[in-house]
């Protein structure tokens, strides 16, 4: 009977910890790798208007895990960014997190809890997420049409866990 009990307490365990277990850090072989610098981020307004030199920005909102702080789209030199900044944190409890673009510009709302998952065709991922907090940037492709695109997320591949989302106004 104690074995049983010990095996079903480590069951319950492994599938509590999930996420923990894997590696955060390691970015999938076909990922572009990000493009981290530092700014601060002041708002600015829509998302369309980016190509006319105005830095659409949001604050994230938290779905599977506490996600908080500012983002902004921003173009450097031509090309176009996403720039988290200096008050952005989220959960370290995910294997697989990556930056997202969304169709939607009410990502949690449009999606149900508790993981709050996501449709395919409805995003496009940017980069792996770099850090956990803090500001970073990550370089937007060329062949992303930005008018398309209403939010920035943060998501956990593995499991379709969206962790937070920030529309762009």
């Amino acid at each position: 009977m104690k074995i049983q009990h010990g095996f079903a307490l480590a069951l319950v365990a492994f599938l509590m910890v999930g996420c923990v277990g894997e590696n955060a850090n390691t970015p999938p072989a076909s990922a572009t790798p990000p493009t981290p610098e530092s700014a601060a981020i002041p708002a600015s307004p829509s998302p369309t208007s980016i190509a006319q030199g105005i830095n659409p920005s949001g604050t994230f909102v938290a779905g599977e895990h506490p996600t908080q702080g500012t983002v902004r789209l921003i173009t450097r030199e031509g090309q176009s960014m996403i720039e988290l900044g200096e008050d952005f944190a989220t959960s370290e409890l995910g294997p697989d997190l990556v930056v997202i673009l969304h169709r939607s510009d009410n990502v949690i709302g449009s999606t149900q809890p508790p993981a709050y998952p996501i449709q395919e065709g409805d995003y496009v991922v940017i980069a792996p997420l770099q850090q956990f907090q803090g500001a970073q940037r990550y370089t937007i492709p060329a062949d992303i049409n930005l008018a398309d695109y209403r939010s920035v997320g943060i998501w956990c591949r593995k499991f379709n866990a969206m962790f937070g989302a920030a529309t762009l106004s």
